[in-house]
This record gives structure tokens, sequence and C-alpha cells, in this order.
């Protein structure tokens, strides 16, 4: 007897065969002789028992009675039957059982004595709230149905759960109201039938053992562990990914169930029919693996591993059934394939194509230790699984497109998010259109009204830095060949090497002087296609061949030259540019929160950015000025902050480089409009173009008079036109002062007369370093360089 009793009920649970002794008591009085002397006698059997037939409240009567039960419950258990049917006596929806068939004992004795054998997903208000409705259908005549499948889940003794489908049999019930159980109206069933949720009004209206449940039921079980197990992961693979059972256990248990294997595991590869490849499906939590693919993530369908085996996958789409590896590892063509399983403890295996619309979309692989425990037999069960598999195959490679495609939108075509709800709206209105007509124009994004801010650190002189690091590399090239040719002791005797060197040496001249721009690439094209050939094709001794063979070495893959130099500067210039970025892009998102904006950032010999803000960037938003001078105020700050992590950066760089600061200020409102055919924003009209000449123009310019550029490596300077500019920024500067981010000196001057552009003035300041040093970050250019690859 298994007992484990909710503990609130709206029942008073008596455990009666008052109706099976009725029964009994007709019998007996009828004139079929041994049909009435079978049931006189079992009645005299009970007569001690009055309980039997009032109400069984202490249980131990049940277990003390246990054979004379089981004779009065002989009709209903018959013995023909006892090791087929799955069935004992219960209370409905009640964990309490006894009086078992021999087959339903079985099963309880094979899960074992820690087993607790309960309702799955059936909690404490189901409980109660089924209960109640048993009432009011049987008491009030509602039609409520309740009827939700319930299960058992019992493992075997392999450990293989199975799940049991539960069937109720209540004709030996009946239900009594006592003096506590409230009068219910059809209001109140009405309010009952809108509030499931509510237990505190079910127990309102049903208080706490307010009616007596007299009697027992029949429950009758039935292996539903195949339907249930596919249900289940019908269920499973139809939820988000981020909600699915992905952990590999839970997802072999169902199978196990399915295919009654209790070591089997499962794995699944994903077809890249663009590059003809199995690839291992990318889960963030690895929960999915692959027995193919054990140890790579990816592998050509044509490689050697697969075999002959694959084939036949790939081009009949039938699936690969080896129920004995160790034979098929033996056989001619199959060794690869096998010994690879068999490296697994892989001893039997199914794998079959999940195919859509003719196209293969991956494979699903089941393995087992066991030597034909899978086979071309239990392999027809995945019919029943496929059609699942495929849509979610399907939904993978669709869900890893669309991420591809955000990916490419946010990473390379740059919409970004405060104006991404026009073109959505756009697009919306494009598939409405042609679903109507198939014929629309689309119109041009443009934003009207907004403000610009513009902003850049460069790297200084970042263009001779370049040509000084390509000019060593030539030159420390040019060197070794020359030691390589004056070393050389060739054993022919060759005159066009003297020519060659006395070449080689001219070029060494030519680059004393300044770089001319084709100057790297002619170099380059001589050194490739004159001087290698001699180097390859002439023989020379020991120590020549060291020397050659150390030169080889010591040239990049790429290019075929020495990159050393440059290499270094290269380095330094990405690191600059990936962590001053990544510095804006952090403190970017935050600006957000002031006011939505249009923000855009590049990369070149430096950190440029672009901010516009207006009330057509956020139009359910109440724009103000106020929002403008706190974006400002914002760049200001964060060119500080970039300066400064700059300042603990670059003492770590193999090749050390300073930058300058500017803003550009401008206060009239402008439109940008997206251009369709270069997929960018740009400014619109002729008027607005004059403040995108001033933006390419203004970093070169000189303070007027003078040779100076209006930037300076640690400053920051920031051009304006107007005198309301000017006092704007410098009661920002002063706020900064004061908080020590900005040191005391101000310097002001005239900008240059620029093509197309006078009356430009400039404000300069230097960015305070003191604090910190006090408090300098540590970086390992090894660190940096990891993070940059």
């Amino acid at each position: 007897m298994t007992s484990n009793f909710f503990k609130e009920s709206p029942f008073k649970t008596l455990i009666s065969f008052h109706k099976l002794i009725e029964s009994l008591e007709e019998i007996a009085v009828t004139n079929i002789d041994y049909r009435a002397n079978y049931a006189k006698a079992l009645l005299k059997e009970i007569e001690p028992f009055p309980e039997f037939r009032t109400g069984i409240e202490n249980l131990d009567l049940i277990s003390e009675n246990e054979t004379l039960i089981q004779y009065l419950l002989a009709d209903l258990f018959p013995t023909a039957l006892t090791n087929n049917e799955i069935k004992a006596v219960t209370i409905p929806f009640q964990n309490f059982t006894f009086n078992y068939t021999k087959r339903f004992k079985k099963i309880v004795n094979e899960a074992g004595i820690m087993f607790d054998m309960a309702i799955r997903d059936f909690d404490e208000h189901q409980f109660y709230v089924m209960s109640c409705t048993l009432i009011l259908n049987a008491f009030y005549g509602q039609k409520i149905d309740f009827t939700n499948p319930l299960f058992y889940d019992i493992p075997n003794k392999n450990g293989i759960m199975n799940q049991y489908r539960i069937l109720y049999n209540a004709d030996f019930i009946e239900i009594i109201a006592t003096d506590k159980a409230p009068a219910l109206t059809q209001e109140d069933i009405d309010l009952l039938m809108d509030n499931y949720d509510d237990l505190a009004l079910w127990k309102e209206k049903f208080p706490i053992e307010s009616w007596i449940l007299k009697g027992f039921g029949i429950a009758i079980l039935f292996d539903a562990t195949t339907e249930s197990s596919i249900s289940r992961l019908k269920s499973n693979l139809l939820k988000p990914e981020k909600e699915q059972i992905t952990s590999q256990e839970n997802s072999e248990s169902i199978f196990r169930s399915i295919f009654k294997i209790a070591d089997l595991r499962v794995g699944i590869i994903i077809y890249n029919a663009e590059e003809d490849k199995f690839v291992k499906p990318s889960l963030n939590d690895n929960s999915l693996t692959s027995f193919i693919l054990s140890a790579e993530k990816e592998v050509a369908c044509k490689n050697v591993l697969l075999g002959c085996s694959f084939e036949n996958l790939l081009e009949n789409k039938k699936a690969i059934t080896i129920s004995n590896v160790k034979k098929f590892a033996s056989e001619a063509g199959n060794e690869i394939l096998g010994n690879h399983l068999l490296q697994q403890n892989i001893q039997s295996c199914i794998f079959a194509p999940i195919i859509k619309n003719g196209l293969l979309l991956g494979v699903v692989e089941l393995v087992s230790a066991n030597a034909r425990e899978l086979n071309s037999i239990n392999a027809l069960k995945l019919d029943l699984i496929l059609p699942y598999l495929i849509d979610t195959a399907e939904r993978y490679n669709t869900d890893k497109k669309n991420q591809v495609e955000a990916i490419i939108q946010r990473e390379y075509t740059a919409i970004h998010s405060s104006v991404y709800w026009k073109f959505r709206k756009e697009a919306l209105k494009y598939l409405e259109t042609s679903n109507e007509n198939g014929d629309y124009i689309f119109k041009e994004i443009v934003f009207k009204d907004i403000y610009p801010l513009y902003g850049q650190i460069d790297i200084k002189g970042s263009s001779n830095h370049r040509n000084e690091t390509v000019k060593e590399d030539l030159k420390n090239q040019i060197n070794a060949l020359i030691y390589i040719f004056e070393n050389q002791k060739l054993k022919t005797n060759l005159v066009l090497l003297e020519q060659r060197k006395f070449e080689l040496q001219s070029l060494y001249k030519e680059l004393e002087t300044p770089l001319k721009a084709d100057t790297e690439q002619q170099m380059q094209l001589y050194i490739t296609n004159e001087i290698h050939p001699i180097l390859r094709n002439t023989t020379t001794d020991s120590a020549g061949a060291i020397l050659e063979k150390n030169y080889f070495e010591s040239l990049d893959e790429k290019t075929g030259m020495f990159y050393q130099s440059r290499k270094k500067f290269d380095n330094a210039m990405s690191i600059i540019n990936k962590t001053l970025a990544t510095v804006l892009d952090k403190k970017q998102a935050e600006a957000q929160n002031i006011f939505p904006h249009y923000y855009e950032r590049f990369k070149t010999d430096g950190v440029e950015h672009n901010l516009y803000i207006g009330a057509s960037i956020a139009p359910n938003k109440d724009f103000d000025l106020l929002y403008l001078y706190n974006l400002r105020l914002w760049q200001l700050q964060t060119l500080c902050e970039m300066e400064l992590e700059h300042h603990q950066l670059k003492h770590s760089l193999p090749y050390e480089l300073d930058v300058t600061s500017l803003i550009l200020v401008f206060s009239s409102p402008i439109s940008i409009r997206f251009r369709m055919d270069e997929k960018r924003f740009d400014v619109d009209g002729t008027y607005n173009a004059r403040y995108e000449v001033v933006k390419k123009r203004i970093d070169k310019a000189n303070i007027k008079g003078t040779k100076e550029r209006i930037t300076e490596k640690e400053k920051i300077t920031i051009v304006y036109s107007h005198n309301n500019e000017e006092t704007e920024y410098l009661k920002y500067i002063t706020f900064l002062q004061f908080k020590n981010i900005l040191e005391p000196t101000i310097e002001k001057f005239e900008v240059e007369e620029l093509q197309g552009v006078s009356g430009l003035r400039a404000i300069r300041v230097k960015v305070s370093n003191t604090n910190v040093e006090q408090h300098q970050k540590k970086y390992s250019y090894q660190d940096l360089l990891k993070e940059l690859n």
C-alpha cells in the first residue's frame, strides 16, 4: 500500500466498500446457487468489520486485512488478468493506492524502495480545485471538463523512466455534504469558474473537510511512454531556445524512454549546404554534442572520416544503421569511421538524415555501448520523432540566418537603434502595400531640424610614423640581402650578383630621402621578382644557406617582405583605436538615457564620432535644448576620459603614439538623409553641406597667422563660430576644471581661413593627468594583443 495524502482537501475521506457490499447482498438472495453461496460466505467473512461499510479512517485496517479485501474486490480484479492489467484501488487525485494487480506490483517493486509514486506536475492547488469540481459535477449538476491527462513517471529496473497514463473509475464513490458545506448559488459557481487561481476563494466556498468522500476508486494505468515522451520532446522543441530543456541528460532521457535503451546517447550535426560540410550546432551551454564530430567543430562531407557509408546518406537521404560497429569497422572502406566510433565506446548506432522538401538539414545520431541495441527494426521509431526534429532543425537554420543578418546589420550597416523605428515603419508599409498590388516606391528616410555634434581623437602624425616604419623595414630587408650577397660562397660564378648588389645599395640610398607614394610597391616588386629568384636558384655553402634560411623565415607570410617595425606600429594603432572606441561605445550607451539620439563611430587613424539629436529622432518624446547642452557636456567629458585612457595606455605599446582631440560646435539645426545608394546617412541640402566641409578640413588647420596646428597632444580643441557658443563651452570647461579633469590654462585663437569657410575660432585646454598618474592602470602589451586578435 502506498499513501501520500495531500494535507488539505474539501473531503473527509472514508475508504468504504459499501456499494460493493450492497451488490453482494443483492447477489446473496438470487437463485444462482454458486454466486449466492459465494456472496453469503464473503459477507460472513467481512461481518466482523463494520468499517468496511461505514468507512475506514484507520488505514492500518486495510493492510491488516489485505487478503480479505482482495477477495472482496475479486470481481473487479480478475485473477486471469492480473499479469496483464495495471490496476489498483485509489482515491481520485490522491497519491494513495492498494490492492495492486501483479503487473502493477512488479512495476512498483522494480522502481525500488526509494521511489515515491506521485502524479506528475500535480500540486496541492490543482488537487484542491479538482476535488471541488467533483462536487460541482456530482452535487450541483455542472459539466466541468477537467480531463487533463494525468501521469505517473515510474523508472524500470534499468533506470529508464516510463510514463503511465492514469484513468479513474469512480463508480464506487459517493459524495455527501456535511453541516459545514455552504450552499452555493449559480453566482458563486460562476465566480469560481472565473477564478481558478484564487485558492482562498475555493476554500471559502468549499471549506476543508466540509464534504465526505465515501467509497473507493480504481486507477487503471496504461503504458504511454512512447506517446508521452514524443509529446514532451515536441513541447520542448517548440519552445524558444532559451526556454528549452537543453541539457544533454534531459534530452537523452526522453530518447531512452522511447527506445527503452538505458545507455542511449544522442547527438546532432547540422548540414551547411553552402560549404558542403557538417557542423556542430552552436548552443551557448554546449548541451548538444556530436559523436561524428567528437573533437572537431566541422568536417567536409568528402572527408575520409565519413567513408562510403555517408555517401548513401547524402545522395539517397537514407539512414545509416550499424548494429555491430566492430564488424562494421572490419569491412573495407569503413575502417576510419568504425574505429572513430569504437574509440568512443560505441558498439551500435543510427545516423538518420533530417530532411525537409528534399533538402538535407542535418543528421541525428543515436549511439549505444551495446552491440545490436540499435538496429534497423527499432530505427523505425525515428519516424515518430523526425517530424519534430525537422521543424527544429529548420528553425535553428532560420534563427541562425536571422542572427547573422542582425550581426551584419549591427556591425556593418550601422542602422542605429535610435532611428531603427523609422526604417521599420517604412519596411512595414512596403510589406502591407506589396501584398496588395506589388508596387511600392520606398520613401527617403530624412530627419529634419536636428543638431549635430562632431568629435574626434586623432593619432598625431600617423602618416609620418607609418612612412618611417615602412622605411625602417625596407632598410633592414635591403641590409639583410646585401649581407647575404657579401657573405655568399657560390659554387657557380654569377656576374649578375654584383649588379644586383649595386642596385640594392642604390635603393638603400633612395630611402634616405622622403618616401614617395609608389616607393614601397616598387621596391617590393623588385625584391620579389629580381632578388628572391636568385636566392632560391643558386647553390651556396652551409653558412650561406643558413643566412638565406633565416632571411626567408623573417618575411611576413602575406606580403613576403620585412614587417617587424610596421607591425609594431599597426598593432599600436589598432590597440589605441579599439581601446578608445570601447570607451566611447560604453559611454555612448549611457548617454542614450539623456535623450535618444543618432550615433555613429568611425575608426581611421584614430576614432571619429557623429551625434545627431532633435525632436524628429524621437517624435514620441518632448525635446528641449537642455538635452543638447547636456549631450555637449557629456561629449567633452567623454573625450577627456578617452584622453586619460590613452595616457595610461601609451607606455605599454610597442610603438609610442600621441593623440589629439577636437570638437566641432555647430548650433544651427540641419537635416540628414539616408543615402540608399551608399547605405549611410549624410547631411541634406547645400547650406548644411558647409558643416561637412568644415568637418573634413578642420583637423589639419593651423592657428591663424602661424604654422602651428590647432590641435596638440594631450589637449582638447573646441572649434566654434559664435560668441554664445564660446560662453557655453567656457562654462563646461570651468566645471571640468573644478573636477580636476582639465588644467587651469585656457588658450583662445582664431583659425586660419579654410576653402569656402572663414570666421572660425577655437579654445584649447589641456587634460589633467595628475590624478591619473596616482592611480595608473597596468596594461600588458601581450594581453592587449590577445584582445586585439
